[in-house]
């Protein structure tokens, strides 16, 4: 596979039958999902016919493997289109075909012969107690594999939960000492794809930026790409409404649950947890997990497994009109607001008046340069 990252992008494409169509709309994705004007398309069109297939390895550690499913059962692009073609994929435990000392062997020559070009991608916590002694591959810990492979990396990626901040493995009481990436491995370049697990979209955008704009993407505070987790859950919902109009689920599988009511009441975490989950969604788009009648449990969010648990307990308290609020509440509150308004308004008018002398006493108008002129 070495030979491979030579190819072009579109050369690559072409050989396996995706027509440039498929491309360009590939690409128009990319740019949606980066929350990018429209007149950008051009941009990343371009720089992805020109780029290098850039090199990527992918490591597991103390991980259940879901991110790993998530990425393959995507198929924007296939899957196959995806490894093949968009990313010289050099390893990856679980889909490459090599085994034993020769998988350990592409691992090394990528470190060796692409030092400081490939992209690493961390999945699953990694255990630092008694040495890192609880994982272990061919004979290494997880937390020598990754000092050593992520500090020769452009850049490294950690999807999912656990390589993030530890996950559901460093949830109390965490006898391994497990945690994320760019505490087990400070100073590196890390971006953090928070959720259990991953959205492959999210990943797959991050690498189109990478390509396009030879750098990461906006992060936040804990190193989240902005475009997939700058915005409150809450406030994407497609249930917003009813949480507005004060319609919500009272009990799993009530005539509200059948309606598609709002899911506050039942512990839903969306109110306080930030995700694009509500706009790009999984399965091509198909759904999520609120859609589908689930409430949120903020998997994107910092410790969640700690933080956000009971899932199914009601939040106390959140934005907006709040519970139980009836629509004839909400006129009466947004009729005082417009009366409260309108008095503030004659308050200040007369305010002026009592403050402002009589034109008249002025003699003539000056021009003015101040606001109120």
């Amino acid at each position: 596979m070495g030979s491979l990252d030579q190819q072009t992008l579109p050369a690559a494409l072409k050989a396996r039958g995706v027509s440039r169509r498929q491309f360009v709309k590939f690409c128009s994705t990319m740019v949606a999902t980066l929350a990018l004007p429209p007149r950008y398309l051009g941009a990343v069109v371009k720089a992805m016919e020109s780029a290098r297939r850039p090199v990527l390895v992918w490591l597991e550690f103390q991980d259940c493997a879901g991110n790993s499913e998530s990425m393959l059962r995507t198929s924007n692009p296939t899957v196959t289109e995806f490894v093949l073609d968009l990313l010289s994929w050099e390893y990856h435990e679980t889909i490459m075909a090599g085994a034993g000392k020769q998988a350990e062997a592409a691992l090394e020559r990528v470190v060796r012969e692409h030092k400081g070009e490939y992209i690493a991608v961390v999945e699953g916590a990694i255990p630092t107690a008694d040495d890192g002694v609880y994982c272990t591959i061919a004979g290494r810990t997880a937390l020598e594999i990754a000092r050593h492979v992520c500090s020769s990396a452009a850049a490294s990626i950690a999807v999912g939960a656990c390589a993030w901040d530890g996950g559901l493995v460093r949830a109390n009481p965490n006898p391994t000492g497990a945690v994320g990436l760019q505490e087990a491995v400070p100073g590196i370049k890390v971006v953090n794809l928070g959720g259990c697990p991953h959205n492959p979209a999210n990943t797959a955008a991050v690498l189109v930026h990478y390509l396009t704009f030879h750098e990461m993407p906006a992060l936040d505070q804990y190193n989240r790409p902005l475009f997939a987790y700058g915005n409150i859950i809450h406030d994407q919902c497609e249930r917003r409404a009813h949480y507005d109009a004060g319609r919500y689920v009272e009990e799993w599988g009530d005539e509200g649950h059948r309606k598609g009511w709002c899911l506050y009441k039942m512990g839903c975490k969306g109110p306080e947890a930030t995700f694009n989950c509500p706009v790009v969604r999984w399965n091509d788009g198909t759904s999520w997990p609120v859609k589908s009648g689930h409430g949120c449990i903020a998997c994107a969010s910092h410790r969640f497994w700690d933080n956000k648990s009971p899932f199914y307990k009601r939040l106390p308290q959140v934005p907006g009109f709040g519970v139980d609020v009836t629509a004839e509440k909400i006129g009466w509150v947004a009729l005082g607001a417009m009366a409260g308004a309108a008095a503030a308004q004659a308050i200040g008018s007369t305010i002026r008046k009592k403050v402002r002398p009589p034109e008249a006493s002025e003699g003539p108008t000056k021009p003015s340069s101040s606001p109120e002129a």
